[in-house]
């Protein structure tokens, strides 16, 4: 009984999703203008996050689909460096290893996609703070009510659950959707 009261329950906030359908279209497309015109994509997260921030970049850089033998697209997971991370983290703060790394890296022909399943992340919002001042389009997959980031968001996608686990497996299924939708429009 208990699995199958997840799988319901996973199931139920899988289907809120389709609420998100204008803003993840808004995201495709902008995704899309960004990179014909030049741009990255960059992800951050902490824990389970970073890891889909990794496994996303993936996706772009590689591909999607095996049968889609396309140019790479460009995206850097910004949780990647692990001697980056710890020297900001020492040398300055840990607030700052996304935003120092966008600093460098970034332009107003970029987008980031931070996610967090609280909103609350200083590091991420710290990065979206710079990328609102410099022009980087900012996209959140977020969790709970959005938190403190929604409001530096100008894309925000929130999973209204409390549930981490939950909401982490619709933030992979909405980059995986996203990506792939993306792909298809670089690729015709």
């Amino acid at each position: 009984m208990a699995l199958q009261n997840e799988i319901i329950k996973s199931i139920k906030l899988h289907k809120s999703i389709l609420g998100l359908e204008k803003k993840i279209n808004a995201s495709i497309t902008i995704i899309v203008e960004r990179i014909k015109s030049g741009g990255k994509v960059f992800l951050c997260g902490n824990g389970g996050s970073a890891a889909d921030a990794q496994h996303l970049a993936a996706e772009f850089l590689v591909r999607l689909k095996p049968n889609n033998n396309r140019r790479p697209i460009p995206a850097i997971s910004l949780a990647l460096d692990t001697s980056t991370i710890t020297a900001c983290s020492n040398d300055y703060n840990f607030e700052d290893i996304f935003s120092r790394n966008l600093e460098a890296l970034g332009n107003k022909k970029d987008v980031i996609i931070g996610i967090t399943t609280s909103g609350n992340s200083k590091n991420v919002i710290k990065a979206f703070k710079y990328a609102n001042k410099n022009k980087i389009f900012t996209i959140g997959f977020l969790g709970n009510e959005g938190g403190k980031i929604k409001k530096h968001c100008d894309i925000s996608l929130i999973i209204k659950s409390r549930d981490t686990a939950r909401v982490q497996e619709c933030h992979i299924f909405l980059g995986h959707y996203i990506f792939q939708e993306v792909e298809k429009k670089l690729t015709e």
